[in-house]
């Protein structure tokens, strides 16, 4: 075991996936270029928002995804990754022009409406392009952690640069200038998705009807075995991320931080993806041992976040927990890619994403009312509660799955019995010394 995690964390990465995946590093950073996100919670205070209405706002996108989510992956895999991913920029390009003319409540709903439809469209998107690019190139799946992380971290830097410029920016200005500022970003990200040459590993294989298409997705997101404890785990990440990413900044507004304050605040939080990208190879989470130290971390960071009172506590304990909830989300989703077919990967992911909003919706509905009855430490405990399932889910896992570093080869799975007519599409080949990584059975050991 120790020799293949070794061999699967050194492999070196060939010049032609780095040169491949270049425009694509491009775009995301382009598109992570969002100088309002840091000072979106002050803006939407100062055109009327309370803590509830903050939450129903959060509901509304929530709302939205959803909806969208599972729909739009099926249309990655049948249509265009790349597409979507242009799509998913226009959609941010009008979510941040319609909040900078925001001067009610209502209108900004609708921007909040754009950005569950930017966050649909964005989801599973980036992961299925990375993990066909990575299998194209190299004919496996082991150098994926390493290119994911490597697009956390572009996401990362770009967040952090915004959010350090946006902050200043809000300082000089006003937060309403962030908005229009950010949409030229977003526009030339198209640009270069454009340059990107989008892996063909899901349309390898023979087209089935898109009734067939559909049916398989959703009898993989809720029947395939380990398949679905693992949408799970991954949805219940991306929901605590959320929640810290879209709530945190009330601790700063209840501590009275100044203004000021926000930009390096924001910076120091959205950083955790990038560097969480980094530390993903290094931390085994398929070892219990090491399962219990993480989750041990996670519990004690959410207890000072609802416990303390001062400003760099929380800031940090913040950091820590998004840190380690993002490196356990990468994980998760490594090994989820390795257990499904390109020719549905990006729905799959998809789904995860529609479970992690169906979710979120009561929770942030929730969230906002204690939050506005009690204060926000006390809602704090919510967020401990799910950091509670998160490592309880993990331990799980790590104690239930072979120690496998993920990435991987594992032996070729039998096919999954179809539960309707249609059959199953065969995994799909490429031209590539390696096969595809085939769909897993019905009944894997977790």
């Amino acid at each position: 075991m120790t020799a293949t995690m070794t061999a699967t964390r050194t492999a070196k990465i060939p010049t032609s996936l780095r040169r491949r995946l270049r425009p694509l590093y491009v775009g995301l950073a382009l598109q992570g270029m969002l100088l309002w996100l840091p000072v979106e919670k002050l803006f939407m205070t100062q055109i009327g928002f309370t803590a509830a209405s903050v939450g129903l706002v959060a509901a509304a996108y929530a709302v939205v995804t959803p909806i969208l989510e599972v729909p739009t992956g099926i249309l990655a895999d049948r249509w265009s990754r790349r597409g979507l991913l242009i799509v998913s920029a226009v959609a941010l390009m009008t979510c941040s022009l319609v909040g900078g003319l925001s001067h009610h409540v209502l209108l900004y709903l609708v921007s909040a409406l754009i950005l569950g439809a930017y966050f649909a469209t964005y989801s599973g998107t980036v992961e299925s392009i990375v993990y066909d690019a990575v299998v194209e190139e190299t004919g496996g799946s082991d150098a994926y952690p390493a290119r994911i992380g490597r697009v956390r971290l572009v996401e990362s830097v770009a967040l952090v640069t915004s959010s350090l410029a946006g902050g200043w920016l809000a300082a000089l200005t006003s937060p309403r200038l962030t908005y229009f500022l950010s949409v030229p970003f977003a526009a030339l990200a198209v640009v270069a998705y454009l340059r990107f040459a989008e892996p063909r590993l899901h349309k390898a294989g023979e087209r089935v009807p898109l009734r067939d298409h559909i049916a398989v997705t959703y009898r993989t997101i809720t029947r395939r075995g380990c398949v679905l404890p693992l949408i799970i785990l991954g949805a219940l990440t991306s929901l605590t991320l959320q929640v810290i990413f879209e709530f945190g900044p009330l601790w700063l507004v209840a501590l009275a931080a100044p203004a000021v304050l926000f930009g390096p605040y924001w910076a120091s939080l959205v950083s955790t993806g990038g560097l969480g990208g980094l530390l993903v190879g290094k931390i085994r989470l398929t070892e219990p041992k090491s399962v219990l130290v993480v989750v041990a971390l996670m519990l004690a960071a959410s207890v000072v976040l609802n416990t303390s009172g001062w400003v760099v506590a929380v800031i940090g304990a913040q950091v820590i927990l998004a840190l380690l909830i993002g490196i356990v989300g990468i994980h998760v989703g490594a090994v989820l890619h390795d257990a499904v077919p390109s020719a549905i990967r990006a729905g799959v992911a998809s789904g995860t994403g529609t479970i992690s909003w169906i979710g979120f919706l009561p929770f942030a509905l929730t969230f906002g009312w204690v939050t506005k009855e009690y204060g926000v430490h006390a809602s704090g405990w919510m967020i401990t509660a799910a950091t509670v399932t998160v490592g309880g889910l993990l331990l799980r896992m790590s104690l239930r799955q072979p120690a496998v570093a993920v990435g991987a080869e594992r032996p070729a799975p039998a096919p999954i019995p179809a539960a309707v007519p249609a059959p199953i599409p065969a995994p799909i080949p490429v031209a590539v010394p390696a096969p595809v990584p085939a769909p897993i059975p019905a009944a894997v050991p977790c």
